[in-house]
């Protein structure tokens, strides 16, 4: 089966929502902010541009592994039903947000992880950034790996070149509002203003990854039940 067809527009607007996913905008800010406060811009970019790369290949490499287990056990249909039933549970938390925002459970970094982001950050040196882009990969895991474990899902029914060239692409369009944080505070734009507009606009970012979230939860099922093909 080739990835071709309905399959690009799906895997591109995930990532998409997926990308401006408050979690992941709001750890950049805060590990940007830190950095501001103790060193220069230039090296605030540096370590910045580390970090993201870290956390774009993390995220890659984590993504042909699923594809490479989900194959090799041969599990993509059962695995695809029961990501598909998480994904849209998970999206209607994050629906839940948009009108009760931080009542019950959320899809959020604990506290705790975002306060040893914040340690991390004051005494991160340049090879230190990808010991913090893993880190942060790893915790940011309740926020953003639904949509991802759909996806790779989706694409383990044929591990071929396309899959692994899909993958790049998503994690690329996910780092993206990353680069563009770090572009912006290092021409001058205050981390205060970034913060400010991320904070406006978190509870319709919540809307729009949860309701992606449930119809790729619904896709995924159907898909995987053989109701519908995607090429």
């Amino acid at each position: 089966m080739s990835h071709t067809g309905i399959t690009i527009p799906v895997v591109l607007v995930t990532a998409l929502v997926d990308s401006i996913n408050p979690c992941a905008i709001g750890v950049l800010i805060l590990l940007v902010s830190t950095l501001l406060a103790i060193a220069n811009k230039r090296r605030m970019l540096v370590v910045g541009v580390i970090y993201i790369a870290a956390v774009y290949v993390t995220y890659f490499l984590a993504g042909i592994g699923l594809l490479l287990v989900i194959q090799r056990l041969n599990i993509a249909e059962p695995l695809g039903v029961a990501v598909g039933i998480l994904v849209i549970l998970l999206g209607l938390v994050d629906v839940k947000d948009f009108f009760w925002y931080g009542e019950g459970f959320s899809l959020a970094i604990r506290p705790s992880q975002a306060e040893r982001v914040k340690r991390w950050a004051r005494k991160v040196s340049i090879p230190g950034a990808i010991g913090l882009g893993i880190f942060v990969a790893a915790v940011e895991l309740p926020c953003t790996g639904g949509p991802y474990l759909a996806i790779t899902t989706l694409l383990a029914k044929s591990f071929d070149f396309e899959a692994v060239w899909l993958l790049l692409i998503y994690n690329f369009i996910f780092v993206l509002p990353l680069i563009v944080i770090l572009a912006l505070a290092y021409l001058g734009t205050s981390v205060h203003t970034i913060h400010t507009w991320k904070q406006k606009h978190r509870k319709w970012m919540r809307l729009a990854t949860g309701l992606i979230m449930v119809a790729l939860g619904v896709l995924l099922i159907l898909f995987s039940k053989g109701i519908i093909n995607l090429v």
